[in-house]
């Protein structure tokens, strides 16, 4: 797989740095980790990113506005939560791909390296 940017959105920082090491061993470039909608929102108006994992509770709110904003660009991502969607994400994607926390960070990229290869 040729090398992509992908970014990391994430609050809890432990978390944020095992799933940065993930992409890192991946040989894929990390963007970020960010722990707000509003960060996440002002790297993807920027553009370069390839794929996302995306924390579902934010510091600032749900991640929804970030993850309507990826499907609309066409960028594939994960939501990782402990808690699921967001009622008005999962309303909107049902088919959003979710990871439960806790989750190994290798299974979290790896799901969103198959979501890339397999287009789902």
């Amino acid at each position: 797989m040729p090398k992509i940017s992908i970014l990391i959105v994430e609050d809890e920082s432990l978390i944020a740095l095992g799933l940065a090491m993930a992409v890192e061993d991946l040989g894929s470039d990390v963007v970020g980790p960010v722990a707000t909608v509003a960060d996440a929102l002002a790297l993807l108006a920027v553009g370069g990113i390839d794929a996302a994992v995306i924390d579902a509770n934010l510091l600032d709110g749900l991640v929804t506005p970030v993850a309507m904003l990826l499907t609309e660009q066409g960028v594939p991502f994960v939501v990782h939560s402990a808690t699921g969607l967001p009622g008005e994400l999962a309303s909107a994607l049902a088919q959003a791909p979710l990871v439960m926390k806790p989750a190994r960070p290798e299974h979290v990229v790896g799901k969103l390296i198959h979501s890339l290869r397999h287009g789902n």
